[in-house]
């Protein structure tokens, strides 16, 4: 009996009332205008000026949740960097002992947000030249530790380190 209660009462989280048809809504412009679609007649329902007719995003303001300004944000990407210099010392280790495996799992698994602090962070040519040149050192060592040989992977996880320091220096 009690689950028979709960059952009833389930329906009605689903915005739906008793007795009553179905709504439905095509693109906002034909139907219940009452009903949830997708854009609501492209953006009529928004109180802001939307970026594109096409899209469901507002134009950026000050009351953004993203700012690409933001300190915190530039904070977090040298935080990236700093961690990043850590993880890149560990492939030496990992290289003298051939273990490929982790080579190239510690490749994958923190530079992906160390390229993106990278990328992020350079605003000047120099500084975006600098962090190409450590992408490109990065690829290198993934490269040969994928190809398993372990002198040009010594030598491209040290150019790493080394285009990585040059690129924090530029900052």
């Amino acid at each position: 009996m009690i689950a028979g209660v709960g059952a009833a009462l389930v329906p009605a989280a689903a915005n739906a009332a008793a007795g009553e048809s179905p709504r439905f809504s095509v693109f906002g412009l034909i139907g219940d205008g009452t009903s949830y679609s997708e854009g609501a007649a492209y953006g009529s329902d928004q109180a802001a000026k939307l970026y594109s007719s096409y899209s469901v995003y507002g134009k950026q303001g000050p009351d953004s949740v993203w700012d690409p300004n933001d300190p915190g944000a530039v904070v977090r990407k040298q935080k990236i960097i700093a961690e990043s210099k850590v993880r890149l010392k560990k492939l030496d280790t990992y290289i003298s002992r051939k273990e490929w495996f982790k080579v190239i799992n510690e490749l994958d698994r923190y530079m992906y947000e160390t390229r993106g602090a990278v990328k992020g962070l350079a605003s000047t040519p120099d500084q975006k030249a600098a962090a190409a040149a450590f992408v490109k050192a990065i690829e290198d060592t993934n490269l040969a530790a994928r190809q398993k040989k372990q002198e040009p992977c010594f030598a491209a996880a040290k150019q790493a380190i080394e285009k990585l320091d040059d690129f924090t220096a530029k900052l």
